[in-house]
Protein backbone atom coordinates (compact mmCIF):
# COMPACT_ATOMS: atom_id res chain seq x y z
CA UNK A 1 0.00 0.00 0.00
CA UNK A 2 2.86 2.48 0.89
CA UNK A 3 4.63 1.21 -1.90
CA UNK A 4 1.69 2.69 -4.09
CA UNK A 5 2.05 6.31 -2.93
CA UNK A 6 5.54 6.78 -3.65
CA UNK A 7 5.28 5.39 -7.05
CA UNK A 8 2.18 8.03 -7.23
CA UNK A 9 4.23 10.42 -5.86
CA UNK A 10 8.01 10.07 -6.99
CA UNK A 11 9.19 13.50 -6.23
CA UNK A 12 8.02 12.13 -2.70
CA UNK A 13 11.26 9.68 -3.09
CA UNK A 14 14.03 11.93 -3.97
CA UNK A 15 17.43 13.35 -2.21
CA UNK A 16 16.87 13.25 1.74
CA UNK A 17 13.50 12.64 1.68
CA UNK A 18 13.63 8.72 0.55
CA UNK A 19 16.40 8.75 3.34
CA UNK A 20 13.66 9.57 5.53
CA UNK A 21 10.91 7.17 4.04
CA UNK A 22 13.04 4.14 3.72
CA UNK A 23 13.48 4.24 7.72
CA UNK A 24 9.52 4.79 8.69
CA UNK A 25 8.79 2.59 5.83
CA UNK A 26 11.24 -0.12 8.15
CA UNK A 27 10.04 0.69 11.58
CA UNK A 28 7.01 -1.66 11.57
CA UNK A 29 5.56 -3.01 15.04
CA UNK A 30 6.67 -5.78 16.90
CA UNK A 31 9.93 -6.05 15.48
CA UNK A 32 13.81 -5.30 16.78
CA UNK A 33 14.40 -1.83 17.22
CA UNK A 34 17.11 0.10 19.06
CA UNK A 35 17.95 3.30 21.21
CA UNK A 36 21.35 3.67 21.01
CA UNK A 37 23.85 6.34 21.93
CA UNK A 38 27.45 7.20 19.93
CA UNK A 39 29.73 9.42 21.18
CA UNK A 40 31.14 11.66 17.44
CA UNK A 41 34.58 12.09 16.83
CA UNK A 42 34.46 16.10 19.02
CA UNK A 43 33.07 14.14 21.97
CA UNK A 44 29.46 14.71 21.72
CA UNK A 45 26.87 12.44 21.79
CA UNK A 46 23.84 11.46 19.03
CA UNK A 47 20.95 9.59 19.76
CA UNK A 48 19.09 7.69 17.59
CA UNK A 49 16.54 4.66 17.07
CA UNK A 50 17.42 2.20 14.32
CA UNK A 51 16.08 -1.40 13.30
CA UNK A 52 19.54 -2.79 12.56
CA UNK A 53 22.13 -1.17 15.26
CA UNK A 54 25.35 -2.93 13.33
CA UNK A 55 24.12 -1.44 9.49
CA UNK A 56 23.49 2.05 11.62
CA UNK A 57 26.94 2.25 12.89
CA UNK A 58 28.31 1.53 9.37
CA UNK A 59 26.47 4.12 7.93
CA UNK A 60 27.72 7.22 11.11
CA UNK A 61 31.20 5.84 10.39
CA UNK A 62 31.20 5.99 6.38
CA UNK A 63 29.04 9.22 6.09
CA UNK A 64 26.06 7.80 4.16
CA UNK A 65 24.16 10.67 5.15
CA UNK A 66 25.66 13.88 4.33
CA UNK A 67 22.94 15.93 5.41
CA UNK A 68 23.25 13.86 9.32
CA UNK A 69 24.83 15.33 12.70
CA UNK A 70 27.14 12.70 12.69
CA UNK A 71 28.92 13.22 8.93
CA UNK A 72 31.23 15.99 9.79
CA UNK A 73 31.57 14.43 13.33
CA UNK A 74 33.01 11.16 12.54
CA UNK A 75 34.41 8.68 13.75
CA UNK A 76 31.59 7.39 16.14
CA UNK A 77 31.70 4.99 18.64
CA UNK A 78 28.80 3.34 20.04
CA UNK A 79 28.69 3.85 23.92
CA UNK A 80 25.11 2.77 25.03
CA UNK A 81 21.82 1.02 23.43
CA UNK A 82 19.08 -0.64 24.56
CA UNK A 83 16.78 -3.20 22.67
CA UNK A 84 13.02 -2.87 22.08
CA UNK A 85 10.16 -4.72 19.97
CA UNK A 86 7.68 -1.53 20.12
CA UNK A 87 8.81 0.72 17.42
CA UNK A 88 6.70 3.75 20.05
CA UNK A 89 8.48 2.69 23.13
CA UNK A 90 11.75 3.14 21.45
CA UNK A 91 11.29 6.51 20.43
CA UNK A 92 9.74 7.80 23.47
CA UNK A 93 13.00 6.29 25.26
CA UNK A 94 14.66 8.49 22.55
CA UNK A 95 13.00 11.48 23.40
CA UNK A 96 13.93 10.78 26.98
CA UNK A 97 17.45 10.25 26.95
CA UNK A 98 18.04 13.15 24.52
CA UNK A 99 16.77 15.71 27.19
CA UNK A 100 19.39 14.21 29.78
CA UNK A 101 22.41 15.82 30.65
CA UNK A 102 25.98 14.86 29.56
CA UNK A 103 26.70 13.85 33.27
CA UNK A 104 23.63 11.91 33.59
CA UNK A 105 24.02 9.90 29.99
CA UNK A 106 27.66 9.45 31.14
CA UNK A 107 26.59 7.62 34.35
CA UNK A 108 23.88 5.45 32.28
CA UNK A 109 27.19 4.10 30.36
CA UNK A 110 28.90 3.43 32.92
CA UNK A 111 25.71 1.26 35.31
CA UNK A 112 26.49 3.30 37.96
CA UNK A 113 22.69 3.63 39.24
CA UNK A 114 23.37 5.35 42.37
CA UNK A 115 24.84 8.43 40.42
CA UNK A 116 21.97 8.17 37.56
CA UNK A 117 19.42 8.48 40.53
CA UNK A 118 21.30 11.27 42.33
CA UNK A 119 21.34 13.55 39.33
CA UNK A 120 17.77 12.62 38.59
CA UNK A 121 17.10 13.83 41.86
CA UNK A 122 19.02 17.29 41.73
CA UNK A 123 17.62 17.72 37.93
CA UNK A 124 13.67 16.93 39.87
CA UNK A 125 14.93 19.60 42.45
CA UNK A 126 16.01 22.12 40.14
CA UNK A 127 12.74 21.86 37.80
CA UNK A 128 10.65 22.39 41.13
CA UNK A 129 12.74 25.35 42.38
CA UNK A 130 12.00 27.18 38.66
CA UNK A 131 8.54 26.24 38.85
CA UNK A 132 8.25 27.87 42.01
CA UNK A 133 10.01 30.97 40.71
CA UNK A 134 8.20 31.08 38.12
CA UNK A 135 4.70 30.43 39.69
CA UNK A 136 5.86 33.75 42.42
CA UNK A 137 5.80 36.34 39.76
Amino acid sequence: MKASVYSCHPELVEGWSKFILQRWVIMKPGHDYYVYIVECGDDSYYIGVTNDLERRMWEHNTGYDPGGYTFDRRPVQLKYFEHYTDVNQAITREKQLKGWSRKKKQALFRENWDELKRLSKSSASRQDSNNASTNSA
